[in-house]
């Protein structure tokens, strides 16, 4: 009797390490995602400040460009 009773306590333990594995290889499965969600929001406001540069600075060039 006692055998089975340390084996179900051992198996419970056990068990729970397994849990907290797959819950540790879950929340790194969203911080991976989250960061290259991160990323690809940064890549996409650089590009929005590029263009907007470009623009200013054709602007520039045509305010230049009139004064003459």
């Amino acid at each position: 009797m006692k055998f089975w009773l340390s084996l179900a306590a051992v198996l419970a333990v056990s068990a729970c390490g397994v849990e907290t594995a797959g819950t540790a290889a879950t929340g790194a499965a969203i911080k991976k995602q989250e960061l290259e969600q991160g990323k690809q929001t940064m890549e996409q406001m650089q590009q929005k400040l590029d263009q907007a540069n470009q623009q200013v600075q054709q602007r520039a060039e045509q305010a230049g460009g009139d004064n003459k």
